[in-house]
């Protein structure tokens, strides 16, 4: 039973997802008032695990809708299962004698095929698609439409009818109402700037790099074998990388999966070595990489000089092995 924001909060840290008092607000203000919620902010802080974790916390299915440039009503509602189509068309075809046996005149025998027609178009037919099966569950559902800025605008007003109704429209069918209203959670890493009348359906919430101590909850519930230390100096040192000039800053995900390889490479410090090995888990551009070499003071960096030229550097002689 969800009564308050610590129900939320420690709801979600059950699925091992750390929540703000502003995430665990706007996810109890949007059970309570049944509306979506749209979830902006870099990439890789958390935003679909936010959806995946209040999912598995409420016993949702989770619907995943992903969007992209391009993606059409035929990807995200419906399709017409053209296949059994056809083969209902034969099999009428073989029966057609004696769909006709009792018609007397050519009116008569075309009203009874037109009967028949209507069998094309019905649900038997009907393949949904994420949208639709949000709409047509039985059981709660929690409709994750994620990285909604990759799609185009037109895309985005499509949306706005499910969003604020609860309900779409199949021209061959009429409007499907929501048997039950679906939780629903979209995600931007905004790429683009969405429109007033998307974000006047929604509750907003943005989702910002977390705190060195919030980041570093998170790094242990995921990587609980790192040791505290190494796990301090890495969620630092992460902080630091985030202040340079990089094409892209290491998300969170990258973070965990970096304080994973600590663990899997027995790491016992971040010595020149251990950082020069595993940048690439934490940086993805090749200049980034260089960059933050620089920057840490690690020979091999472009310009062969091990002494940073950034004023934002840091110096992986200061991350030495932690104090026994």
């Amino acid at each position: 039973m969800i009564t308050g924001t610590h129900d939320v909060r420690d709801a979600l840290s059950k699925q091992q997802y750390v929540a703000s008092d502003e995430i665990s607000t706007v996810v109890l203000l949007s059970e309570k008032l049944q509306k979506p919620i749209l979830v902006e902010g870099p990439a890789g802080v958390g935003k679909t695990e936010l959806a995946k974790a209040w999912a598995s916390a409420t016993g949702r299915r989770l619907i995943r809708l992903q969007c992209y440039e391009g993606l059409d009503e035929s990807k995200a509602l419906y399709e017409w299962e053209y296949a059994k189509q056809m083969l209902y068309t034969q099999l009428l075809r073989d029966k057609l004698h004696d769909v006709l046996s009792e018609t007397q005149t050519l009116a008569q025998a075309a009203d009874r095929i037109a009967q028949e027609e209507d069998v094309f178009f019905s649900e038997r037919f009907l393949l949904p698609r994420p949208l639709l099966q949000a709409v047509t569950a039985d059981e709660p559902v929690l409709l994750l439409i994620d990285e909604i800025d990759r799609a185009d605008a037109e895309f985005e007003a499509f949306l706005l009818e499910i969003l604020s109704d609860f309900q779409v429209s199949v021209p061959e069918l009429g409007t499907m109402k929501a048997k039950q209203i679906p939780a629903v959670m979209l995600t931007s890493n905004n790429t683009r700037e969405l429109s007033e009348a998307l974000k006047r359906r929604c509750l907003y919430l943005f989702v910002d790099y977390p705190t060195v101590e919030t980041e570093l909850r998170i790094v242990r519930l995921h990587a609980p074998d790192l040791t505290p230390q190494l796990a301090k100096q890495a969620v630092e040192l992460v902080h630091r990388l985030r202040k340079l000039d990089l094409k892209k800053s290491p998300s969170v995900s990258e973070t965990i999966d970096w304080a994973r390889a600590l663990v899997t490479l027995n790491a016992q410090a971040l010595d020149k070595e251990t950082l020069e090995n595993t940048m690439t888990v934490l940086l993805k551009h090749e200049q980034d990489v260089q960059r933050a070499k620089r920057a840490i003071g690690t020979p091999g960096a472009s310009g062969g000089s091990s002494k940073s030229d950034d004023d934002d550097s840091v110096d992986y002689r200061m991350l030495g092995r932690p104090r026994r």
